[in-house]
């Protein structure tokens, strides 16, 4: 992998991913930009003592373009995008429009393929890697920015999810606090071990390997199972075998295996409404270790991946007891959405 940094008019940075070494990029942003003007701001809720990104820039920023004015796709015949080059395997850049920004965190855009109208799952394996030594590059840099706790890297797949951009892409957030999920996720882990001594996230693949029922993909080194608790209709963990807190310390083995069973897990997401449905909308989202907790060592990495999608045509709505109470009613048992997509394996 090859990685070349450069700045954008406004001067933001810009990353090039390479899968080729001798590859050079010299391409220049000509396009008259005025400087990114960002209003974000952190506010703590004193009843829950969760944060809230307050964001008004993002109001104006890009919706549903038509494909022949993304801003995501590579600049040629004329026509400048946000990436200079009239080509890309993968490209990271700064988001113009962050939800964080400066001290209070950064946002980043990565673009997996300059092809507008493919998807993370039409990748190859080689692709859907590089992506992953992206992922792995930004979580690496942003640990090194004083106002960054945790990483995340996240896709939302589909206009259902409320996605603005068609062309495949994702984000990366780096968050100037530890998010309300990770704690819930880090007391649980203290207190398993407090109670047995064990790991929670070892406990949690031993027992559903164990079970079986709602495992859905294994390989030597990843397994993918629907949770026993899951909060959507169709959810899937990927877990690394050997457990690690973030995508840092992913073993080569690990890296060399998991663009086979990711793209498998995607494929599989759209074949499970059946043929002639629309591509499944989902969000993909990779849980990671804040870099300075104390129960870092005990987090374990996974990738969480589902879909609002609850039957053909039938979205499944956040209302009174999910959006109101933070209680989720799971219309599909989590042993059927695995049996579900054990079925729709590739051929």
């Amino acid at each position: 992998m090859k990685k070349t940094s450069t700045r954008l008019a406004d001067g933001r940075e810009l990353l090039y991913f390479d899968s080729r070494d001798d590859t050079v990029r010299d391409g220049v942003d000509r396009r008259p930009l005025d400087p990114v003007a960002t209003s974000a701001e952190i506010r703590r809720d004193p009843l829950l003592g969760d944060a809230v990104a307050v964001a008004s820039h993002r109001q104006g920023r890009t919706y549903h373009p038509p494909a022949d004015e993304c801003p995501l796709c590579p600049s040629r015949d004329g026509r400048l995008s946000e990436i200079p080059a009239s080509d890309y395997d993968v490209v990271v850049f700064e988001n113009r429009f962050p939800s964080l920004a400066g001290g209070s965190g950064r946002c980043e855009v990565v673009c997996f393929t300059s092809d507008h109208d493919a998807s993370f799952a039409d990748l190859d394996e080689d692709q859907a890697g590089l992506v992953l030594e992206a992922w792995t590059d930004r979580t690496a840099e942003l640990a090194e920015l004083p106002q960054v706790e945790q990483v995340f890297c996240f896709e939302n797949r589909g206009a259902e999810i409320g996605v603005t951009l068609g062309h495949p892409h994702g984000q990366i957030y780096g968050y100037p606090f530890v998010t309300p999920r990770t704690e819930l996720m880090l007391r649980s882990a203290a207190e398993h071990r407090e109670a047995t001594g064990r790991n929670l996230f070892d406990d949690i693949v031993e027992r559903e390997l164990a079970d079986g029922s709602r495992v859905v993909l294994t390989g030597d080194h990843w397994v993918a199972l629907v949770p026993y608790a899951a909060h959507w209709p169709y959810e899937v963990h990927l877990y690394p075998r050997r457990r690690v807190p973030d995508l840092r310390a992913l073993d080569d083995a690990a890296r060399t295996e998991f663009p086979q069973m990711y793209l498998e897990l995607l494929r599989r997401f759209d074949r499970i409404f059946g043929e002639g449905e629309p591509p499944t909308p989902y969000i993909a989202a990779w849980h990671q270790a804040p870099f300075n907790d104390p129960g870092r060592d005990d987090f374990g990495l996974h990738l969480e991946l589902f879909t609002i999608r609850r039957t053909s045509g039938k979205l499944k709505f956040l209302a009174g007891s999910e959006s109101g109470m933070s209680v989720f009613i799971n219309d599909v048992p989590p042993e059927t959405a695995a049996e579900r997509l054990r079925k729709v394996a590739s051929e």
